[in-house]
């Protein structure tokens, strides 16, 4: 599985994580710093799935 830098943000209502290297709006929302993390992680496998290996950014 290829591995992301994901971007974790702490608001005053909850946590949002978005990934780095991933073409479009990919996002995770929870009231924990996990329950983001597990939102984006699936938001990214969706978003792959759905769209094909061309959304992920060449480095």
């Amino acid at each position: 599985m290829r591995q992301y830098k994901i971007i974790v943000e702490k608001h005053s209502d909850g946590y949002v994580a978005y990934p780095r290297g991933v073409k479009g709006v990919v996002v995770g929302e929870g009231a924990t710093y996990e329950e983001a993390l597990d939102e984006v992680r699936s938001a990214i496998r969706f978003h792959v799935e759905t769209f094909g290996a061309e959304v992920i950014e060449k480095t």
